[in-house]
């Protein structure tokens, strides 16, 4: 096992363990709340193959499903953002994805912004789409989406940049 593996294995563990232990439990006014482990989506090296993302993905957000007992929504946004993110890294980043020379670790910080902003209001369009199933709620599931999202890439990019980047 390279480093590369098991550092995506640990990260793996311990987003799943800070979302089912820590996120889960913050709810603030009835419809913000944190889903951090899709950072493991946004990271997830660019050379992997896909088919191995779209099935850690699934991965990933079945176990959230597990142990937040939410019937699969969480695995079908986290596919859905695996599936998205090629389209994703191109519009952020352009001829680095062109190129795969992409590392988060040295990439712009408003490119980075823009993939993590975009790739989480995908994801929490579907994963509230799917969780409230209904076209009369469609005003509820814009806010969840729009105050999770926010709250969302707020605490992600903070956890990018105190672990992820190089400093200075």
């Amino acid at each position: 096992m390279n480093n590369v593996t098991g550092l995506n294995i640990a990260r793996f563990i311990l987003l799943l363990l800070a979302q089912v232990v820590i996120c889960n439990h913050i709810d603030f006014f009835g419809y913000i709340n944190p889903y951090i482990y899709i950072i493991f989506i946004f990271l997830f090296p660019i050379k992997e193959e896909r088919l191995m993302l779209l099935l850690v993905s699934f991965l990933l957000g079945m176990f959230v499903d597990l142990f937040s007992d939410s019937g699969g929504v969480h695995a079908a946004a986290a596919v859905s953002l695996a599936y998205a993110r090629p389209v994703l890294l191109k519009s952020s980043f352009g001829m680095l994805y062109e190129h795969q020379s992409i590392k988060f670790t040295t990439t712009d910080i408003g490119s980075l912004i823009t993939y993590i902003t975009l790739g989480t209001v995908i994801h929490h369009l579907i994963l509230f789409s799917l969780e409230i199933f209904n076209i009369s709620n469609i005003l509820l599931i814009l806010k969840k989406t729009l105050f999770s999202s926010i709250f969302t890439i707020l605490l992600s990019l903070l956890l990018i940049i105190l672990f992820s980047r190089n400093r200075k």
